[in-house]
């Protein structure tokens, strides 16, 4: 079996203004005295990674990793879930997803499209030349509009929408495989790949190609009441990545999975700091381990009521009490015996004359 690696912090959420979240150096510097071993590094800010520069620079990344490895971490993956979104939207979001675009293509789909894919073509390059072998995404939708049949779906249309969904992405899939890097789609919901069918469908429209994996954040799937063990037993094989970051479900008379266009706060499905919500990490921790799953487990923080410093400072000591250094022995090793093919034999009844 090999180990998890950890613990490592998702730096999106904490990225701010103001020092010490507002450059690479400083926010290296705090992540690495709360305990943490890595950085998934966002992309969308070039104060903290430069996309263009990464993909065609190796002095760049080389500096990059340098004024990581000064505070004694590594990058886990690049993230690049805000342009993986823009490779698909569907025209009832194009404003509200323009925010995640620079303004020079702000307003314009087609060009705002033809940015994000670049982008993910960018980030194979940036991920190659960094040493890393997984990225962090979202897939982006043009089917979330339905998810809920009413009116009736039209015949053929989850069909069509996959497979326009895998004609964006086979090219950017195999960039990645030219880089040798796989691509983890984080499923989520408001994303076409958001539970196991979906990524089944997408993944028989993409040929099953080999880069197309997952990156597993069970918080998700207790918002959608899917059970999050056996989705590891069933995909263990694709997932490449991990984000450790809590949930809870309180049943409700008033409000179900959708949470009634209530707050965070007021949701019966919200996500939780590390420890503060239901879900089993140490039975998760203890699958990956067994299925030998080798990546970082990536703290995500997004609790709606504990403060991100707080929610970091937990979660690193969190993580590192669930890593699970592998066994190299069983526990009834000390009775064994030299194998002895004879006493196998007459153990078995075989060959006794």
């Amino acid at each position: 079996m090999k180990q998890i690696k950890g613990p490592a912090i998702f730096l999106a959420q904490f990225i701010e203004d103001h020092a010490p979240f507002n450059n690479l150096n400083d926010i290296c510097k705090w992540a690495a005295e709360l305990g943490f071993k890595a950085i998934q590094l966002p992309t969308g800010d070039e104060r903290f990674f430069d996309l263009t520069q990464g993909a065609h620079s190796q002095d760049y990344c080389d500096n990059v990793l340098a004024t990581v490895r000064k505070h004694g971490l590594e990058i886990s993956e690049l993230s690049t879930h805000l342009q993986g979104q823009l490779v698909a939207v569907n025209p009832a979001y194009n404003e509200m997803f323009d925010g995640f675009a620079p303004v020079s293509v702000r307003g314009n789909p087609e060009a705002r499209q033809a940015w994000a894919i670049e982008q993910l073509k960018l980030a194979a390059k940036a991920s190659a030349r960094l040493g890393l072998k997984a990225h962090a995404t979202f897939s982006g939708s043009l089917l979330w509009h339905t998810v809920y049949p009413w009116p009736q779906r039209p015949s053929g249309l989850v069909e069509q929408g996959f497979e326009e969904l895998a004609a964006l992405w086979k090219p950017i899939l195999d960039e990645f495989d030219a880089a040798g890097v796989d691509v983890c789609y984080e499923l989520h919901p408001g994303e076409d790949l958001h539970d196991g069918v979906t990524f089944d469908r997408f993944l028989k429209a993409v040929d099953y190609h080999p880069r197309a994996n997952i990156l597993y954040d069970p918080s998700h799937f207790v918002l959608q009441q899917l059970d999050y063990l056996a989705f590891i037993d069933i995909y263990h094989h694709r997932i490449k990545a991990f984000h450790v970051k809590d949930a809870e479900f309180v049943m409700s008379g008033r409000a179900g999975v959708y949470g009634g266009y209530e707050s965070w706060i007021n949701r019966p499905g919200r996500f939780r700091s590390l420890g503060d919500g239901q879900i089993d990490f140490k039975a998760i921790f203890t699958k990956l381990t067994a299925y030998g799953f080798d990546g970082w487990a990536v703290m995500e923080w997004e609790c709606c009521i504990k403060h991100p410093q707080d929610g970091a400072a937990e979660g690193a000591r969190f993580i590192q009490q669930h890593l699970i250094r592998p066994t190299d022995k069983a526990f009834d090793d000390f009775a064994a015996v030299e194998t002895n093919t004879e006493l196998n034999n007459r153990v078995l009844g075989l060959n006794i004359r």
